[in-house]
Formats: structure tokens, sequence, C-alpha cells
């Protein structure tokens, strides 16, 4: 009876538009209702929301009911901070045996050195906790709770500049274009909380110097309304959120109303899903005109909460301060909270340059993990904290006995993460004696996304979307859960 009634000849933009309302015209309908005239912002609930995710449920019980990623971005100097080396000490100044180093590449930076000496940090490690992990003298207050992390020795990745890597670690792929990972799961499990994004990022105001690109939680070929929104520290934090002078509420109630009958003409014309989605993200832009400055004053938190992650948590825009945000919107059930920490790429002065950088983040890290604690929440909540590739174990530069500078170096770093279903107090995989090459149980990029996804409930293999005639996901055609670190 149907096939009776189409016009084949028509074309794919006129069967749409023709039978647009039938297909999704219910669901922008609901959009489009109002309680009464000036009534409250729309609610999306339901099945009818464009924020619930593809996934009716998740594919087993999760562990995690939401991720902060505390990213540090410029790749951070696995030998100063974590994986002690005493070798590297002793034979400080040395050169790097070929024999360690073989035929693997090296950045345009330091592949045309004369020379490789080998570089032993001049920061102090000792072991702490029952875990007995290695940590140096440049982070106290995380050595007070490596019996809540689980370190990961062992990453590696194939990408050895920062535009590449980064994307790598954000979207599972070195090239843009792809959806990141606080998109796919806002694609897969939705948003939990209809009046905040389901994907927030936050970036350290004091450490620009080195681009972080918005394509890094950009959408991709995803609906739009699962790009990641940025909250800034200080005036306006999130822009052109805020109602220009002159426009009172009432005024851009009725703005919307008009707006959305004037979208749903054009998405019954062309049936464009994009629209839908452009409807909800303008709803969910005026409720966060009353949820956003919400979230955002902490001035109610204690004497004690601000002690916890120190002085710089009361200057908006800090590392610690973004913490403390962090802490706030996963009680709001945020999803996914995208913390980037930039300044980390210590090509020369690293013993100068890591030391701001460790104090930056040392007691805002230990903040978050203790406060997440004392709340409950970190039971349910995975942190994940690492760059996207390590440093070299030989100086690039002079080395002297103070100072010296390490190269980018993809073949082994570390990465901890704590909570959400993660072993507490163990250590995963090893590096040689050099801390050139992973010895024990090697973990790639794509195992370590795969495995946040199923802490979430996510196989991460199921979760897809056909692009341009081929099935897409987070882990591309590789990737495998990481067993033993997982409770």
């Amino acid at each position: 009876m149907f096939c009776d009634q189409v016009n084949f000849g028509m074309s794919r933009r006129d069967f749409f538009g023709k039978f647009a309302m039938g297909i999704g015209g219910f669901a922008l309908m609901q959009l489009l209702q109002r309680q009464a005239s000036g009534a409250a912002p729309i609610t999306l609930p339901g099945a009818n929301s464009p924020f619930r995710g593809i996934l009716e449920k998740p594919h087993f019980a999760p562990k995690a009911k939401r991720i902060i990623y505390l990213f540090m971005s410029g790749g951070p100097s696995q030998h100063d901070l974590f994986d002690y080396k005493p070798l590297l000490n002793k034979m400080n100044g040395e050169d790097l045996p070929e024999s360690v180093r073989g035929a693997q590449r090296l950045t345009g930076m330091s592949a045309h050195q004369a020379r490789y000496p080998l570089a032993g940090s001049i920061f102090n490690f000792a072991q702490h906790g029952q875990s007995r992990a290695w940590v140096s003298d440049l982070l106290p207050n995380t050595a007070k709770m490596v019996d809540e992390l689980c370190f990961i020795r062992s990453m590696h990745t194939e990408h050895i500049n920062h535009d590449p890597a980064i994307t790598f670690f954000q979207t599972g792929h070195q090239l843009p274009g792809r959806p990141s990972m606080g998109s796919w799961l806002s694609y897969g499990l939705g948003s939990a909380n209809e009046n905040l994004p389901g994907f927030v990022v936050l970036i350290s105001k004091d450490r620009i110097d080195q681009p972080l690109y918005s394509r890094l939680w950009g959408n991709g070929f995803l609906s739009s309304i699962h790009q990641g929104v940025q909250f800034r520290g200080g005036g306006d934090p999130v822009l052109f959120l805020k109602n220009p002078d002159g426009v009172s509420p009432a005024a851009r109630r009725k703005f919307l109303d008009r707006l959305a009958e004037l979208n749903a003409h054009q998405a019954a014309e062309l049936g464009d899903p994009e629209i839908a989605s452009r409807i909800a993200q303008y709803e969910m832009a005026y409720r966060m005109q009353t949820s956003v400055p919400e979230v955002m004053d902490s001035t109610q938190e204690s004497a004690a909460t601000y002690e916890l992650y120190g002085e710089d948590a009361k200057t908006p825009g800090t590392f610690a301060a973004n913490c403390l945000l962090a802490r706030r919107l996963a009680e709001r059930d945020v999803r996914f909270i995208q913390l980037y920490h930039p300044g980390w790429d210590q090509h020369g002065a690293l013993p100068k340059n890591i030391r701001r950088q460790a104090a930056d983040v040392d007691r805002g890290c230990y903040g978050l993990i203790t406060d997440l604690k004392q709340r409950g929440l970190l039971d349910d909540t995975l942190v994940v904290w690492g760059g996207e590739f390590g440093r070299t174990n030989y100086s690039q530069g002079k080395l002297t006995a103070t100072d010296y500078g390490r190269d980018h170096h993809p073949r082994c770093f570390t990465v901890w993460m704590a909570g959400g279903g993660v072993k507490p107090g163990y250590i995963h995989g090893a590096t040689d004696d050099f801390g050139y090459n992973i010895t024990e149980k090697p973990v790639s990029v794509h195992d370590l996304q795969a495995t946040i996804l199923h802490q979430l409930g996510i196989n991460h293999e199921q979760l897809t979307y056909k692009h341009q005639g081929r099935y897409y996901r987070l882990t591309d055609v590789e990737g495998h859960v990481i067993k033993p670190i997982l409770t």
C-alpha cells in the first residue's frame, strides 16, 4: 500500500521532505510543546530526547558512571615523575647504546645530534604506600595517594609529534575529523543531566603555551549535540550563553519558541536531523543560563575543601580550580569531563619547567581524588591522568649537572587511573633499565580507550556509527580491554 503511494521518480530530498514529519516529527513536536505562555524550558525526557544515547542500556553492568580525564598536554617526562631508572643516573652523560635504540625513529629536533647522552633525573625518587610505587619529590601529594592509583608504565603510541599524538588519544585516529571520546560516550549513553552538557571541557588558563584545537573535543561525523562544551574560568563561563543587554528572559523564551517553529518547518521540508539537534542545543543553552552559574559558583564550598585542593583553587581557571569544578560537575552527573593542562613539552630547561608544571597539578590531583572518595563518588568515577607520549632518556641539546631537556618518546610512558573499578595500588607493565623500551604488558592507546568504555558498560566493538559506507568506532579496528587492571 505504502509503495503504491510513493512516486519513485521523486528525488531523495523530496522523499525526506515529504515523510520527515512521519519519521521524526513526534520527537520534534515534543521539543515545541509548552506548558503555557512563557512556560518553563523544554524538558527532554525518555525516548523522545535528542540527548538520549543510541544504546537502550549499557552492554553490561558498568563500574563507572562518569569519566574525569586529566590530560597533561605536551608529554610529561616519566623519567622525572614515575619511572625510576637508577641506571640512567649511574651512566649519566654516557651515550645511549645503539642496541637499545635500534632502528626506532627520532623527531627532527634530536635526530641529527652528534650523540645521545643519557640523562639521569636530578630529582629524588622514593617508594610510597603499600604498593611501593616510585614517585619523585616533584609530586609529594601524589605520593601520599599512590595506594588509590593504578599506574600503567607500559603505554605506547606510534605518533611522535604533538598534533597527531594528541588527536589519536582524543579521537582514536591521528587525522582530524573523527569524534572525540566524550562525543562517542554522549552518542552511546546520552546525557544524565538535562540541564548541563554531557561532555564538558576545561583548560588551565595559566598554561596556554601549547595550542589546543577545539576539534579535539569535536563531534566529528556524529550529531553536533555530542560535541564538548568548553567552560572557562572567570567572565562568561560559556561564550554567548548570557542574554545580550536589553533582552529579557521572557523575550529570549519567545524568540526560541518562534525559532523552533521556523526550524520545524525546515525540518519537515528537508528532513535533516541536524535541524532537530540545533533546536535541542538552543534549548540546552536556555537551561544552562541557570544551571551553569550555579555549578560555577563554588563560594559555598567549605574551608576544608579548599584546603584539600590548595590556595590555587580559589583562582578561577587554574588547574586546582578546574579540579574542584570537575568534582562539582561529576556530582551533577556530567558524563565526561575533559581537563587539559598544557605546557609539558620540555625540550630544554626541563628541571626548571617541570617543577612549575608539577606544582600546578600535584595538589589539585590529590584534592580531586581525596574529595571524590570522601563524598562516595570515587567508586563510580573513573579518573585518568596522562599525556600523549613520554620523553627520551637522553638529553636533547646540552647536558649539564643541573640542566637538560628531553625529546618526544612514544615507545613507553606512564599514565595513572583511579576509581571507577580499576585496581587501587596496582602497577601494570614495565620498561627496561634504560627506560627506553617496554619489557612487560604493553598497552596501546586503543587498549586504554577500550578499557575506559568497558568501565562504563560499553563493548568498544559494538559502539559504532556508519559514515560514508563504513562503520566507525573509537578504537578503529583494534584495542583490547586491559583486564589485569580491573577489580
